[in-house]
């Protein structure tokens, strides 16, 4: 088959891999949109990346697929997750509309989007194919620097500004400034006061105790084990040691009895064998 019949060829591994791949990318890409949590929609958007990454290296546009999985999966996408994990966005924060409309408005522009989308596509017309030698004859660098230094600059320019303005805009509506000032320490303090709770700081974890572990109850000056000197997070999970009255009294009984031992051994000089006894007289 020469270079210009399968340019126009399908082979039946291709189509599968479109296939099936589409499908998952068309998936990612609802599931951004629709998933209630940042990191989920983060985590969709990376795979949808990913398949992406994949068509392009299958079309022998090998640069642009590495820089699709080198950059945009592996750095942006990443970062995206750990601000959102660091933020702690919640989807309790993601319900709540900081411009009113902007829901209608964002569903107005994105059916817009997709009127002239389906009409470009619709309009598009192919004749022929130049495959992919001719396409990457001078490489593939080299020829996709052409193009979009070339005859896609405008729309290229245009996407940059684009998403310049979508990170400054993200950027603006997530920005909450302080409209009043912090509380010293004295005034924490004094609110404590107030309310009467936890007046005094919290005992720390060990205290009174014969344990300084961070999941061994602290006990209070009359016995009894405080809950508040452990992690919420340990108490939650069932990590706590038990230091109840009953333990406490068998961890005393048993260093008593070692204390016992060890003072029995001390008293008691060690037991001369028939061997020693003759290396004593042999000295004398």
């Amino acid at each position: 088959m020469s270079a210009q019949l399968a340019a126009y060829a399908t082979s039946t591994g291709e189509a599968f891999q479109f296939w099936v791949l589409g499908t998952v990318a068309v998936i990612g890409a609802l599931c951004t949109v629709f998933m209630k949590k940042a990191v989920h929609s983060a985590l969709c958007l990376a795979g949808t990346m990913i398949v992406l990454a994949v068509f392009y290296l299958a079309n022998g546009a090998y640069f642009l697929g590495i820089v699709q999985i080198v950059v945009y999966t592996g750095a942006i996408m990443m970062l995206f997750l750990f601000v959102v994990m660091l933020v702690g966005v919640t989807a309790a924060d993601s319900l709540k509309e900081t411009i009113k409309g902007q829901r209608w408005l964002a569903l107005l522009c994105g059916l817009g989007f997709g009127v002239l989308l389906i009409g470009g596509i619709g309009n598009a017309s192919l004749k022929e194919f130049n495959g992919l030698t001719e396409a990457n004859a001078n490489g593939n660098v080299e020829g996709l620097a052409a193009l979009i230094f070339t005859k896609y600059v405008f729309a290229f320019e245009i996407t940059g500004a684009l998403l310049i303005t979508a990170a400054v805009g993200a950027m603006v509506l997530t920005h909450r400034e302080r409209t009043e000032r912090p509380r010293t320490q004295r005034e924490l303090a004094e609110q404590r006061v107030r309310e009467g709770t936890h007046v005094p700081p919290l005992p720390a974890p060990g205290v009174y105790a014969r344990h300084n572990a961070v999941d061994v109850q602290g006990l209070l000056p009359d016995g009894t084990p405080s809950e508040l000197t452990v992690s919420r997070t340990l108490r939650e999970r069932g990590q706590i040691r038990d230091v109840s009255a009953e333990a406490l009294s068998d961890l005393k009984a048993l260093e008593q009895r070692a204390e016992e031992r060890l003072d029995r051994a001390a008293i008691d000089p060690p037991r001369l064998g028939p061997n020693s006894r003759r290396t004593e007289e042999a000295s004398k």
